[in-house]
């Protein structure tokens, strides 16, 4: 434990001011503890919570050792990806490996020097699901990259790591400071503007598609049972992929439904320049094991995840 009057364990979220870090802040704000977020851009703070909120770029001086001090535990969000959240960044963009890489590695020494301990922090790390043929993605290579480092860690006994592999999340944050730029979001946006909601192929490539809230529980429960978890790659999803031309008439259909309009329609376009082979393939994710081992189950069907997301989104004008 940390030293002070408070003796309650201290769990970092780094990366909490993004969609995913704001779910993960609102669930451990329901545990007995103390919460510290931080963030480029100023985290919000979970209703109700007392947690501390820091700004500030974790690849600069002192900044990660200084963000993860006393911490017990670590949750790991921080990501470099290309635009507005895509993650196709390109092979010599130097800040992808030095955040979405390099940053596990530092985050081992900063843990490792931070004084002696009777066990060692536990650190729970954001990954992404890797389907055959996603390697050749510089994202997904470096993200593969980190999970290699902190899997080493746990083993020389440095930390207790705990990597999530997570599939497409989408939802929606408490404020328009914490916004979601995937798929999800973006065809709502499209569809509330009343523009048509395009896909690349026939609309039969499928995605496991994971509600925000779901997986902030997730790393919730990592952060209790790292006993059990640590020292391995855990697949996180709803486990059922569906196609993405469903996901895509259900979101025209929850703006209509919520607009009172007819529905956007659904059409095909060409594939663009920049789209990989990967795009056009099917996710699965098996997530029986971590189901089995912490008890986790998603609760949000995606049907009332859109809706709630449309709901959400509409209020807020729609699009950018």
């Amino acid at each position: 434990m940390s030293g002070g009057t408070d003796t309650r364990p201290l769990v970092v979220v780094l990366g909490a001011s993004g969609l995913i870090g704001a779910a993960v802040a609102r669930a451990l704000a329901r545990r007995d503890i103390r919460l510290r977020l931080v963030a480029r851009r100023c985290p919000a703070r979970p209703l109700g919570s007392d947690a501390e909120t820091r700004v500030a770029d974790l690849t600069t001086g002192h900044a990660l050792a200084d963000a993860v001090a006393d911490a017990d535990a670590v949750v790991n969000l921080v990501a470099h990806v290309a635009g507005k959240g895509s993650w196709r960044i390109s092979e010599s963009d130097p800040d992808g490996v030095k955040v979405n890489a390099e940053l596990a590695r530092a985050l081992v020494t900063a843990l490792g020097g931070a004084g002696s301990r009777e066990r060692p922090p536990v650190l729970v790390q954001a990954s992404t699901t890797v389907q055959p043929g996603a390697e050749e993605s510089p994202y997904v290579r470096q993200k593969m990259l980190a999970e290699h480092v902190l899997i080493e860690a746990t083993e020389a006994g440095s930390v207790r790591a705990v990597i999530l592999r997570l599939p497409t999340v989408y939802g929606h944050g408490p404020s328009r400071t914490v916004r979601d730029r995937g798929v999800v979001a973006t065809m709502i946006r499209q569809a509330l503007s009343g523009g048509p909601i395009t896909m690349w192929h026939d609309g039969t490539v499928r995605r496991d598609l994971l509600y925000m809230r779901d997986a902030g529980e997730a790393f919730a429960v990592a952060v209790d049972g790292a006993d059990r978890l640590a020292g391995e790659r855990w697949p996180v999803g709803t486990g059922v992929s569906t196609p993405l031309g469903d996901v895509f008439r259900l979101i025209a259909t929850a703006v209509s439904e919520h607009t009172g309009t007819p529905p956007v329609p659904v059409t095909r376009v060409d594939r663009p320049d920049g789209a990989r082979d990967a795009d056009f393939r099917s996710t699965f994710v098996d997530s029986s094991a971590f189901r089995a081992a912490t008890g986790w189950e998603h609760r949000t069907q995606a049907e009332e995840g859109i809706r709630r997301t449309v709901a959400v989104l509409a209020a807020e004008g729609g699009h950018e």
